[in-house]
């Protein structure tokens, strides 16, 4: 073992003690995880869909280069740009799927400030001004003072203007400020628009997400 530990130091070896054999997708996976791509590529959104086809997530290039290397999922769609390794030339996915068949809850979302804005489509539920996540606000729309709680019924995204202009009171008290919309919780149709955003400017994602069909409807 000694041996083999300086053999591995001699000659510089990456992965040290680990030698995956050269052009297999374990050997793949471990450059991905170490860093081997740096391009920015690696943090492009990437749609991944469910074994039926059924768009289900988003995830960056990095992790779903994983998946297909691993065999969990395969590229239906490429985006067309090569990341270059020291062993393969691999074409970047811009859509995967699943290869087996995962069921998805209907709330997979978690409570926090960076998904209510998703759900807001970083807009003042208010004023309707759309800002950048950093310019805007949560209120709570029945006020913690008053009995509020952090609820996705009770949370939406609000500008700085009309969070100091409500303060601590109810919507009913004020007559020059009403909802854009009732706040809900995460649902399948708020996952998808989210989907339709990111994947806007990327071809290959409509006839997964049904732009044509939207837009006829």
């Amino acid at each position: 073992m000694q041996a083999g530990k300086m053999r591995g130091k001699r000659t510089g070896s990456r992965h040290h003690n680990t030698h995956p054999v050269p052009g297999t997708a374990r050997a793949e996976a471990i450059d991905i995880r170490m860093g081997v791509f740096r391009q920015p590529a690696m943090q492009t959104p990437v749609l991944v869909l469910n074994a039926s086809y059924e768009p289900i997530n988003i995830c960056g290039a990095r992790r779903a280069l994983v998946l297909v290397l691993k065999g969990v999922a395969r590229t239906e769609e490429e985006q067309g740009s090569v990341l270059h390794s020291h062993r393969v030339n691999i074409q970047m996915p811009s859509v995967i799927r699943l290869l087996e068949y995962r069921r998805i809850p209907h709330q997979t979302r978690a409570l926090s400030r960076k998904n209510i804005l998703l759900r807001d489509r970083n807009t003042c539920q208010y004023c309707q001004t759309v800002l950048t996540a950093a310019e805007l606000t949560l209120d709570h729309v029945i006020p913690r003072c008053r009995g509020g709680l952090s609820t996705w019924e009770n949370l939406v995204a609000c500008c700085r203007d009309c969070n100091r202009r409500k303060g601590s009171q109810m919507l009913h008290e004020l007559t020059d400020m009403r909802l854009l919309r009732e706040p809900r919780p995460f649902s399948l149709h708020t996952s998808r628009h989210i989907m339709r955003m990111i994947g806007s400017a990327d071809a290959n994602w409509r006839k997964y997400l049904y732009f044509e069909s939207d837009q006829a409807a």
